[in-house]
């Protein structure tokens, strides 16, 4: 499902259950899984940001934030074909449901963040029609984070090989 764009991800399904794993292994973690009747057609991530490699949290630090007092949404991903149907929706409410009752050390978590890449509007990958998410993640009550971002490598589709993607970080505040 990464593989539409705007992420256009050309990745292998072993490094996937691997980068899954670390969900598994870490006791707030949660994983959110749509279903129809008894198959999957999407999943959801979250995860203290603590728990996420030292290239996510850098830029919280960075810009004052205590990373201790961050829960990341990591991968959202749903078929096309489910989309429109409140679905994604239900995915950031469970997130934050869980995140809000989940502490870190210092107590409950104060914000919830996400990451999106940032492609141009020109991309000769972009379809006709391409409606981003931002509007989306507004409703939510996210605010795009300025100047909040991060580079991160993968192979796009078509690509021979691995380049920097920048990530723009999202956020909002976790009311009790």
């Amino acid at each position: 499902m990464f593989r539409a764009f705007p992420y256009l991800y050309d990745g292998d399904e072993a490094y996937e259950r691997r980068y899954l794993e670390k969900f598994a292994a870490h006791p707030q973690s949660v994983v959110v899984v749509a279903r129809d009747g008894d198959e999957i057609v999407g999943a959801a991530t979250a995860t203290p940001l603590k728990a996420e490699h030292e290239d996510f949290k850098a830029p919280f630090a960075g810009a004052g934030y205590d990373v201790d007092g961050v829960f990341y949404f990591a991968e959202s991903v749903l078929r096309q074909g489910y989309r429109g149907r409140g679905v994604g929706v239900r995915f950031f409410e469970e997130r934050e449901r869980h995140a809000r009752a989940m502490r870190g050390l210092r107590g409950p978590y104060e914000w919830a963040a996400f990451c999106g890449v940032v492609r141009p509007a020109d991309h000769p990958a972009r379809p006709e029609g391409y409606v981003p998410l931002d509007a989306f993640w507004r409703k939510r009550g996210f605010a795009k984070a300025e100047g909040l971002t991060a580079g991160f490598p993968w192979k796009d589709i078509g690509e021979g090989e691995e380049s920097v993607k920048t990530m723009q970080f999202w956020i909002k505040r976790l009311g009790r």
